[in-house]
């Protein structure tokens, strides 16, 4: 993906804590990151660290404090100050670059429909965050907050995408988008509905039908950036479209379930299938039309 020449948003906040003498601990490094390599070198220990994965998906435990658990580590958070991103930051950077491409795009699709875009903040963290949804770890993955419209993410989501067979900026990129779609949802209405919807539904597989629709719908909206994007910047390598649609079909509910060692119950999706997911990364990036990702 050639991100390097598109401009930076000036809308990321910096909250990882200091790396050494008790700061913040991400994916790379910490607590519990000595079992984690020696688990690697073991056929039982990678079945070990998938099964703590997809655990901490469906549970939203932090799967550094589970590993932390098995080695007699503490895991404390940590309590120092938070520090800007270092100009030599290139993950910090492409996240930025990113965010800006959002920017450019969706403040332009506004327009042409006669509205004002407001963009979103986007909080980099370790381990946890505080939010106006509460506390999250880690593990929850990156996430949109509607009540502060700001999305928070842990860089070491990534690594984690990696892991689980989506290497590549351009699926980073797609999660990135991802996430400023629920923002584009909840200036549009579209969140409170489905939140509306929810709350009278009549079981809890029914609600999750409707956190579905709405999940599948910011897939989309990620597909449009891109293709916009790409009209503006020519960003698209050859491979990128392919490590997009790979990175939707690695967390599909369906693909994170069997990972787990669990039968597939389409009563518990969250987020969609993995060709599901697929299919509207794909429509939102072959039309490029935000109408077009009408998954209700």
């Amino acid at each position: 993906m050639r991100w390097k020449d598109l401009r930076r948003s000036k809308n990321v906040e910096d909250r990882r804590g200091h790396s050494g003498g008790g700061g913040g601990r991400g994916i790379g490094g910490g607590a519990g990151i000595g079992l984690l390599l020696g688990l690697l070198r073991s056929k039982m220990g990678i079945a070990v660290i998938i099964g703590i994965i997809a655990f901490s998906y469906f549970t939203g435990t932090n799967p550094l404090s589970l590993l932390a658990s098995l080695d007699g580590s503490g895991g404390q958070v940590s309590q120092q100050p938070s520090t800007p991103a270092p100009a030599n930051d290139e993950t910090a950077q492409f996240v930025a670059a990113v965010l800006g491409s959002t920017e450019d795009v969706w403040t332009q699709v506004f327009r042409s429909g006669g509205a004002q875009y407001r963009a979103p903040k986007l909080v980099l963290f370790t381990d946890r965050v505080q939010s106006a949804c509460g506390v999250n770890s880690s593990a929850t993955g990156p996430f949109y907050c509607p009540g502060d419209e700001q999305v928070y993410m842990d860089l070491g989501f990534f690594r984690q995408l990696q892991a689980l067979g989506a290497p590549g900026d351009f699926a980073q990129a797609y999660v990135i988008g991802h996430e400023v779609g629920h923002h584009i949802q909840k200036i549009t209405g579209t969140e409170a509905r489905v939140r509306q919807a929810q709350r009278a539904s009549g079981s809890q597989a029914e609600a999750n039908q409707w956190l579905v629709k709405l999940e599948l719908q910011a897939d989309c909206y990620a597909g449009v950036w891109a293709h916009h994007a790409n009209k503006q910047h020519k960003v698209l390598e050859p491979g990128d479209v392919e490590e997009g649609l790979q990175a939707a079909r690695s967390i599909g509910d369906d693909t994170l379930q069997r990972r787990a060692g669990q039968a597939v119950r389409h009563e518990k999706f969250t987020h969609g299938s993995s060709a599901q997911r697929q299919q509207w990364l794909e429509t939102g990036l072959r039309t490029g039309d935000v109408e077009s990702c009408n998954t209700f």
